[in-house]
């Protein structure tokens, strides 16, 4: 009677590590996506960043892996800037990717200063 409970009790101990182990696997696979779609947006914000084409637009794009970016350049407090050589532009990115059935997005933003043409 003792082993059978020892038994019991050691099945289920390793039921329960099994479950952590499989919930720890799904928690690394979701971060790795996670990880290269920040990657992929801090890239493609510095190319954003280092072109010196100053104009107000919006624009989206799709990458070969399956990426959707959705790009807007705006043109950041133009009353306070008017007298000034210089203005500020706001740059948000916002990356779409799948996760499994899921919709994933993450959003950067930053400003730049350019040089009035």
């Amino acid at each position: 009677m003792e082993v059978l409970v020892a038994l019991a009790i050691m099945g289920i101990a390793v039921t329960y590590v099994i479950q952590l182990f499989s919930v720890n696997l799904g928690s690394i696979s979701a971060s790795d996506s996670h990880v290269a779609a920040v990657m992929r947006a801090e890239s493609r914000m510095r190319q954003v960043l280092d072109d010196d084409s100053a104009d107000e637009r919006s624009w989206s794009e799709v990458t070969e892996d399956g990426y959707r970016m959705d790009l807007t350049v705006s043109d950041v407090l133009p009353d306070r800037t008017e007298n000034l050589q210089l203005k500020l532009l706001e740059i948000d990115l916002t990356l779409h990717w799948r996760q499994g059935s899921r919709e994933k997005e993450l959003t950067l933003s930053t400003l730049k200063v350019v040089d009035k043409l």
